[in-house]
């Protein structure tokens, strides 16, 4: 039903550009739009991944220097029939974490500090699937396109108040389309823009949770980033508000509803569907279920950090005061 309403409402966008590009401008006109946006939004597709995380000082970090969160990452991405994605990490107190990359080869995976030290392993392991699930639905090339789209409406109303309207059409209908191109397109498109990406976040929930197996998981997480990042400012998101749609929880600020001008559903809405998928689930056939990673046969699922759930967690031999697993008697961490 989600990727349905992706559809129509990248068509609904697609139908708008080309009415209003004929109004005010013609053929000629909106080609030349449609192109000069394409232009920029291919360079942004090929280049955004780096942009964002530079944007938000992310640095790569392995087995090495972030073995926990690293082994979460890569034990998902197995489940979920992925390439091992980058794994970066954001030395930032909110709890929050993105991916970016233009396909499931060339993706990457960013969580901030705030997130490893504020949730469970477990919680950490939903919020990772959910990310992984943005990737494997390719959403960052549907976002592209729905950015091509609302870019090309946007420069068709800034050629319609420097040029005016289709002079092909009588006055009446010319000023109709100035009108509409200036002020009623870009608005709209910034609707369907936002509209599709809350459709997109439903739909990564729930893959992401079919991904690490217990929905439950992801809703905790996402009550926890979601007060997180009411009491914690994000200062490199505020400076980057454009990048605001990529985090699983809005940076900028706590959303209470699904509202037209919200990039993110309303958290307690995402909430309550995982609540169900998950009393679907307890319900379903044992054959339907999905699988949990590490799970085999009739054995209790260990989780994605291969930690039997029979065994009592052992003590680490070496203190650790973090939650990426360095000694705090080594090295000071990958950004120093």
């Amino acid at each position: 039903m989600n990727t349905l309403r992706t559809a129509m409402l990248l068509a609904a966008m697609t139908a708008l550009f080309m009415g209003v590009g004929y109004l005010i401008g013609g053929s000629g006109g909106m080609v030349i739009a449609f192109l000069i946006a394409a232009a920029m939004n291919l360079f942004s597709y090929w280049n955004a991944d780096k942009m964002v995380l530079s944007m938000n000082r992310a640095v790569e970090v392995d087995e090495s220097n972030a073995p926990e969160y690293y082994a979460i990452v890569q034990s998902l991405a197995r489940q979920a029939g992925l390439p091992m994605p980058k794994t970066y990490l954001i030395d930032n107190p909110q709890p929050n974490a993105f991916a970016t990359g233009r396909n499931p080869q060339n993706a990457a995976v960013a969580a901030t500090t705030g997130l490893l030290q504020q949730l469970s392993h477990e919680e950490v392991a939903a919020v990772m699937a959910h990310e992984l699930a943005h990737v494997q639905h390719r959403d960052t090339l549907t976002m592209t396109i729905v950015a091509t789209l609302a870019g090309a409406i946007s420069m068709l109303g800034n050629f319609a108040f420097f040029f005016g309207g289709n002079r092909d059409n009588n006055n009446s209908l010319g000023i109709i389309g100035v009108l509409v191109a200036m002020i009623v397109a870009p608005f709209a498109a910034m609707i369907v823009q936002m509209a599709i990406s809350r459709t997109r976040e439903y739909e990564a929930d729930r893959r992401g949770a079919e991904i690490c197996g217990q929905p439950l998981w992801l809703a905790s997480a996402l009550d926890k980033i979601a007060r997180g990042a009411e009491r914690i400012r994000n200062p490199d998101a505020e400076r980057n508000p454009a990048t605001a749609h990529l985090f699983i929880i809005n940076p900028l600020s706590g959303e209470r509803m699904d509202n037209l001008f919200s990039t993110h559903p309303n958290t307690d809405n995402r909430i309550a569907a995982l609540q169900a998928m998950a009393q679907d689930m307890a319900f379903a056939p044992a054959q339907r279920r999905a699988p949990m990673p590490g799970q085999a046969g009739g054995q209790r699922p260990s989780g994605p950090w291969e930690r039997s759930a029979e065994q009592p967690e052992q003590p680490p031999a070496t203190p650790k005061s973090n939650p990426w697993g360095r000694n705090p008697t080594g090295p000071k961490g990958p950004w120093s």
